[in-house]
């Protein structure tokens, strides 16, 4: 038969499991996403091979990652204002959503 001592001991293991698993889960998700930039700017010719953000400039495929080659001036990502130049790139014009257009 388990004393009441033993209880206590088992719960409160049991709560300092828990809360520990909390703080350990907390402090990975802290980490896990770094400060994100405040402004975007749409960067051509960056890309690597599959890695582009959507679809290609001149409209021949709409999606993402479907970049045959490395760097084609065809394919774009998004990177941190002020940045496309500095890898290389060009900053291509953002087109507004249909029906989004200025009249």
């Amino acid at each position: 038969m388990e004393s009441n001592m033993d209880k206590r001991k088992t719960l409160n293991t049991t709560a300092l499991g828990i809360m520990s698993a909390g703080l350990l889960l907390a402090a990975g998700a802290a980490q896990a996403v770094p400060d994100q930039p405040k402004a975007w700017e749409k960067c051509a010719g960056v890309a690597q091979k599959g890695m582009n953000d959507c679809g290609s400039l001149d409209g021949s495929h709409g999606c993402a990652a479907q970049a045959k080659t490395d760097n084609s001036a065809n394919e774009w990502v998004y990177v941190p204002q002020g940045t496309c130049k500095k890898l290389g790139g060009k900053v291509a014009k953002v087109k507004p959503a249909k029906g989004m257009e200025k009249s």
